[in-house]
């Protein structure tokens, strides 16, 4: 079922570079450019890479480098970061990598930021910032910007180059109490969408309220991100979702975030108390189905929020289902790829992506 809302909405992908129980962190990054070749093929908007630091089940820590190489390896989605943690680098820095990126691949580059310090004590300190750094994002929002326009800037002597003069498009990934942040920067926002949704819906209409245009953005744009799993039974759906949700409730009980499990190893585990309260947590508030019932959960979120866009996040120890997932979800939302006639198979897709980077492509 492909109704209006999903035709006139773009669909994008954020890919953390998940690492699997039992695979090196190398195999997740090179899932990723295959990933990114395959969301392409199918006609995805956009397709970004995330930054995390000392994470075990995270292989993506350089989201930059990262994004050099899927943009190398395809011809016409656009590349992004999902995001950029600007407490965590100088902004005269970001600005010279995303200038380097938008002169290499011109008019495909997205510049995602967000505003998150390492989530221990010693990441903080390895990184040379602290929790306080978050309170400066908005200062370094303004700074940013000035680097690609040769505005104001506490070192006007200084030019980021080859920045300046560059336009590329900012996003601010942000919580509901982030919005406004992005409205005064004139950014896009990124935010949550079926988790939380009622504060989700009050944010973007501050936002939205708050907008002030910028050289980034002459109008708000709002981002939806959320995780969406698509299969042939519902039960299906909800079995991709297991792993990332069992990973999220052992980081919250043993303080390690860990790779992804097998969603039958999950199942079987006999759990605590607690972990069982914040696994079962995790498998809450995301859309997940059969394609007629994602397509009707979408179409009334999308239509709730006024989204531009939507960008899903899901992870799963199972590629070739996921691949499958992004498939059905192709197909729902008639996007104009050449491969949303029927289910995709994850290892035709993943060979196909290998002899692509393999010739260069």
């Amino acid at each position: 079922m492909t109704t209006a809302a999903l035709r006139t909405t773009r669909f994008s992908v954020l890919d953390r570079s998940r690492t699997r129980q039992g695979r090196d962190p190398g195999e997740a990054l090179r899932d990723s450019v295959r990933f990114a070749q395959r969301a392409e093929a199918l006609g995805y908007h956009r397709f970004w890479v995330s930054e995390h630091h000392s994470v075990p089940g995270v292989a993506g820590s350089a989201p930059t480098v990262l994004a050099a190489a899927v943009a190398a390896a395809t011809s016409r989605i656009r590349v992004g970061t999902g995001g950029v943690m600007l407490p965590n680098h100088r902004t005269l820095v970001v600005a010279e990598q995303f200038g380097v990126l938008e002169s290499l691949f011109p008019g495909r580059i997205d510049m995602g930021l967000g505003r998150s310090v390492g989530f221990t004590d010693g990441i903080r300190r390895a990184l040379g910032t602290e929790k306080e750094a978050m309170g400066d994002f908005g200062e370094q929002l303004a700074e940013l910007a000035a680097y690609f326009t040769d505005g104001p800037r506490a070192h006007p002597q200084v030019h980021a180059r080859p920045a300046e003069g560059l336009r590329v498009p900012a996003f601010v990934l942000a919580n509901e109490a982030g919005a406004e942040l992005a409205a005064g920067a004139g950014a896009a926002l990124v935010i949550g969408g079926p988790h939380g949704e009622e504060r989700t819906l009050a944010a973007v209409a501050r936002y939205r309220a708050a907008f002030r245009p910028s050289a980034w953005w002459d109008r708000p744009y709002v981002v939806v991100a959320g995780n969406v799993a698509v299969a042939g039974t519902t039960g299906a759906a909800r079995r991709l979702l297991v792993p990332e949700a069992w990973s999220l409730a052992h980081s919250r009980t043993h303080g390690v975030f860990p790779p992804l499990a097998p969603a039958g190893e999950i199942e079987s585990l006999a759990m605590t108390g607690r972990e069982r309260s914040l696994y079962e947590e995790g498998l809450r508030g995301h859309i997940h189905g059969t394609e007629d019932e994602v397509a009707a959960a979408l179409e009334g979120l999308i239509e709730r929020s006024g989204a531009d866009e939507v960008l899903v996040t899901t992870s799963s120890y199972d590629r070739e289902g996921l691949l499958d997932s992004y498939a059905r979800l192709a197909r729902l939302a008639g996007l104009p790829g050449r491969a949303t006639a029927g289910p995709v198979s994850g290892s035709e897709g993943l060979r196909g992506g290998l002899d692509q980077v393999a010739h260069g492509a």
